[in-house]
């Protein structure tokens, strides 16, 4: 450079000038924030209020309906006898709210709703086929059992030609409503939340004692019915942990809910059913019948679900639930 042509004050080996420092970013709460953004509990509570919102929403939409038109259905838990109309009504609406609720929130925390472990890109996979096959023939066993200690007799035939065809039927689909909701209302979004937060057994725990409390209502429900029913929970969370999803589980509960209700005509956690298929009759002690309550208030039951969590360890030897791709985006 010719020395005339250099700017007044700079020789020739003077340094570029220093270019300042952003300011650092404000420190944000420890409270509020974790190293994985927003917190898990405040999510949760973000989901509550949401839910809140919701259903508080269609409350108020179906008193004025029940003024309009009639009083509304009234609640499964705290009736005696199912109907398939009965059960899908109520799973649908409730599956419904928990399914807007969890698409706001994966919005709020540009996640997928599949990452709460509901695909819904292809209903009804591969998985969910093999938890139905898994689900009929784990109820078929406990009562087999039964049978075989004298605890159960099929006495008669309740439904017969075509309106058994059109029985089995409805009550499939009103099973599979309460498969999809009720393991998404326990095992989804709450479950993935909690998980990110204290682990994915402590939320397992948590979720399967409240899925055990949702049960007290039902007539005829015992003690050791509701200890079996958050066993049944924990025997779906490993499910859901060794499948990826809540498609096996969802399928092992419709078949198992299925088969007790409509094919062997048991009680279902102390609730009866109408038009089912075959009529059966319990003989002998609580502990083996499960008395009021059904197969799932029997001792049999809870080594069927050991059994079977350890049949599900075996053919699904690794962990997938949850994916890496759901943990690595966070609300922040």
């Amino acid at each position: 450079m010719d020395e005339a042509n250099i700017p007044p004050g700079m020789g020739s080996d003077a340094l570029p000038p220093v270019i300042p420092a952003p300011p650092p970013e404000p420190e944000r709460s420890t409270i509020l924030y974790g190293p994985n953004g927003l917190r898990a509990g405040w999510r949760l509570l973000i989901f509550l209020l949401i839910l809140g919102c919701i259903i508080g929403a269609v409350y108020l939409a179906g008193h004025y309906a029940a003024r309009k038109l009639g009083p509304r259905p009234a609640n499964p838990g705290q009736v005696a006898m199912l109907t398939p109309g009965l059960v899908a009504i109520s799973e649908l609406a409730t599956l419904a709210m928990i399914l807007l609720a969890s698409w706001i929130m994966a919005l709020i925390e540009r996640r997928k709703l599949s990452q709460y472990g509901l695909p819904l890109r292809a209903p009804f996979p591969k998985k969910f086929w093999v938890g139905l096959l898994w689900g009929f023939l784990a109820i078929s066993g406990v009562l087999f059992v039964m049978f075989l200690f004298h605890g159960v007799r099929i006495t008669g035939v309740d439904t017969h030609g075509s309106a058994l065809a059109l029985s089995a039927l409805e009550w499939a689909l009103a099973f599979a409503a309460v498969g999809i909701s009720e393991e998404f209302t326990f095992r989804g979004y709450l479950q993935f939340t909690l998980t990110t937060g204290i682990g994915f057994w402590p939320a397992a725990l948590l979720m399967s004692a409240l899925f055990a409390f949702a049960h007290t209502g039902n007539s005829g429900e015992s003690l050791f019915g509701l200890i079996q029913v958050a066993a049944f929970g924990i025997f779906a969370c490993i499910a859901l942990r060794r499948t990826g999803n809540l498609w096996w589980p969802i399928g092992f509960h419709a078949a198992w809910d299925w088969g007790q209700t409509f094919f062997y005509g048991v009680p279902d956690s102390g609730l009866s059913a109408s038009r089912n298929f075959l009529h059966a009759e319990f003989h002998g002690p609580n502990w083996l019948t499960g008395g009021s309550t059904g197969p799932e208030g029997s001792v049999l039951t809870l080594i069927a679900l050991i059994v079977a969590s350890l049949l599900v360890l075996r053919f699904y030897p690794e962990v997938r639930y949850p994916g890496p791709d759901a943990l690595g985006r966070r609300l922040r």
